[in-house]
């Protein structure tokens, strides 16, 4: 059968890709389909053909999968955050374990099999930080982005977001069309409320409300302050984000209290942090934890070590380690998150632990220069991983074990790979949901130097 644009096609979903759209295959030629699910049997629309695979719309399920169920989120086919809302946990834990496995056998060469996926206790309202797009196209939107696009969908009720960031949105919007505020067009570069954004400590419930403007100051300001405190009794601060930047990054650098404070505090392993608008933290705090005591295991930490943290944030991680170990360096390329990582020092009593602002590689070079090596080395890099380079320095420095902690299971086992070659191999991996229902899971790896 020939795949052609604007046909339809009868197809049997067999995988899926690592944003979690199905896979499914008619005489060998790939189609992929959002919201379809392993076990379908589906009427699909090609809406577009490339050289080796083609793109469909779900049209009809003729045979549904036994995995699959009615998605409980009426915009859950137009927004696009949630990849696994139509499938039961157990399935989508099974998906993410399985890319996992495949990802380092494909891309690292190496037949590992992963410890049990870490699954979450909670996979709705876990997120304790939002960023919601507003808009007006004739009527107030407020909510996120259709995939692959700046359309807003409207969802002031997402079910990954604390019922308190629901309370706040109603409040906005009732302020904003009462005030007549002027909302942000991107495609103009005018207009005043570009997003609104809000946080939530888990472990203390507190909040932090923040409006992101394309201008000085917002309108009344006050007034929303006072209807946001009335609304949200555990509202801890409220300020306004200024960025005037025709860009897609949501924060600008400067913010302004209106009211309150500017941070919020939360308890995570046993440390308290604070959180601004700014600052880097792990959006499930719960998994955190769990991601954290893993690391931690695999660190197998004693007395005697100096323990390096590489791409620290704000500190989180190396700090609820701090005690472990005889001294803590955290390295992190942004200035304000090292800032944020020494206030979040001296609040836990932290005298141990020392924070530097510099690029990853340059760092550790200094620490081979000053004799400074560590006996454990924690790495949490973004998506992108680690470069060569970094990999080869680290090596460098002969540390007895190297935990990885990675957002990408690809570019983890590209990692891993290039850390063979230096000579260190993989002991152990363990995958962790993270973010119940989309269609990322994070690993942590430990790491050890291979005994000649």
């Amino acid at each position: 059968m020939s795949i052609s644009k604007n046909k339809r096609v009868e197809v049997f979903i067999d995988g899926v890709t690592t944003q979690g759209w199905g896979v499914g295959h008619i005489d060998g030629f790939a189609v992929f389909v959002a919201n379809a699910a392993i076990g379908d049997t589906i009427l699909v629309h090609i809406i577009k053909v490339k050289k080796n695979y083609a793109i469909g719309k779900l049209l009809d399920i003729i045979i549904p999968s036994p995995n699959r169920y009615e998605p409980d989120c009426p915009v859950f086919s137009q927004c696009g955050g949630c990849a696994y809302r139509h499938i039961t946990y157990d399935s989508e834990l099974n998906i993410k374990y399985k890319q996992v496995k495949d990802a380092f056998s494909r891309i690292a060469h190496m037949d590992i099999k992963p410890q049990p996926i870490i699954s979450a206790n909670n996979i709705d309202r876990y997120r304790n930080k939002a960023q919601f797009p507003v808009g007006f196209d004739g009527e107030l939107k407020i909510g996120f982005y259709a995939p692959y696009s700046h359309r807003i969908i409207n969802c002031r009720d997402c079910k990954l977001q604390p019922k308190e960031f629901t309370t706040a949105l109603q409040v906005f919007d009732e302020f904003l069309l009462q005030n007549h505020i002027p909302i942000y067009n991107e495609k103009e570069n005018k207009g005043l409320l570009r997003h609104i954004y809000l946080r939530k400590a888990d472990a203390t419930e507190e909040i932090l409300a923040c409006a992101v403007i394309n201008g000085d100051a917002l309108p009344n300001a006050n007034i929303l302050a006072e209807k946001l405190k009335d609304a949200l009794p555990n509202l801890k601060g409220f300020l306004i984000n200024i960025n005037k930047s025709d860009t897609n990054v949501i924060l600008g650098d400067k913010c302004k209290l209106i009211w309150g404070q500017d941070y919020i505090t939360d308890v995570l392993c046993g440390c308290k942090f604070r959180i601004s608008p700014l600052s880097f933290y792990q959006v499930n705090s719960s998994q955190a934890k769990m991601l954290y005591e893993k690391a931690q295991d695999y660190a197998s930490l004693n007395s005697d070590d100096i323990l390096l943290d590489l791409y620290c944030g704000t500190g989180t991680i190396g700090l609820t380690m701090a005690s472990k170990v005889k001294k803590l360096i955290g390295v992190e390329i942004v200035e304000s998150a090292v800032k944020d990582a020494n206030i979040n020092a001296q609040i836990n009593n932290i005298t141990n632990a020392k924070f530097i602002c510099d690029d990853a590689s340059n760092a550790v070079k200094k620490m081979i220069e000053n004799d400074e090596l560590p006996s454990v080395v924690l790495v949490d890099p973004p998506r992108k991983g680690l470069s060569p380079e970094l990999i080869s320095t680290i090596a460098a420095i002969k540390p007895n074990r190297i935990v990885y902690i990675s957002c990408d299971p690809a570019t983890l086992a590209r990692d891993c790979a290039l850390f063979k070659t230096s000579n260190y191999t993989v002991k152990e991996l363990t995958p962790v949901d993270m973010f119940p229902r989309t269609a990322h899971v994070e690993c942590v790896v430990l790491m050890s130097k291979v005994q000649n």
